[in-house]
């Protein structure tokens, strides 16, 4: 038998596993380029389906919005009786249940903008509810006029900040 000579199997050793590593390396690029460009195609798909989906909660927050809007509101739900608690309850309802409307929109919007929403309608409800602690105020009719002449000395609305932040986050989705 042959002497087997080791320092001439070192270097045909040594390249076939430069060449193995080199295999294993650019397969492994390989697989990780795909997986990322599945991913990409299932985040855009994805997208296609929760744009609009999101699209028509900022439409649903801005809606509700307005209709909080103590202007809006005020115009809408008129007083049914003389008393000042049952409108202010009757307001207050109103609000409440147009929030309960919308509360699964929270989902679609950032947490800022969910925030500065129930912000409003709890600074609104809150504008209610001291206005109808004043003395002056002795009947609905008497607490739906001092809401209204109160807007007119206020520079912006809680609704019109929610307004606000709505169209700026809308704006970077789309």
């Amino acid at each position: 038998m042959e002497d087997f000579n080791f320092y001439l199997f070192v270097p045909s050793l040594l390249s076939a596993l430069i060449v193995a590593g080199l295999a294993y390396y650019f397969f492994k690029m390989h697989t990780e380029a795909i997986t990322k460009q599945q991913h990409i195609k299932l985040r855009l798909e994805a997208r296609k389906i929760t744009l609009p989906m999101r699209i028509q909660a900022y439409e649903r927050l801005t809606l509700f919005s307005e209709r909080i809007a103590l202007v809006n509101l005020l115009k809408r739900v008129k007083p049914i009786s003389l008393e000042k608690e049952a409108y202010e309850d009757l307001l207050i309802k109103s609000i409440d249940q147009e929030y309960e409307h919308n509360l699964v929109q929270q989902v679609y919007v950032s947490e800022e903008c969910w925030g500065v929403i129930k912000t409003a309608k709890n600074s609104i409800i809150n504008r209610i509810r001291k206005t109808n602690m004043s003395d002056q105020i002795t009947d609905a009719h008497k607490l739906r006029e001092t809401l209204l002449l109160d807007l007119l000395d206020q520079k912006s609305s809680p609704s019109s900040v929610a307004l606000q932040v709505i169209r700026k986050e809308m704006k970077t989705v789309l």
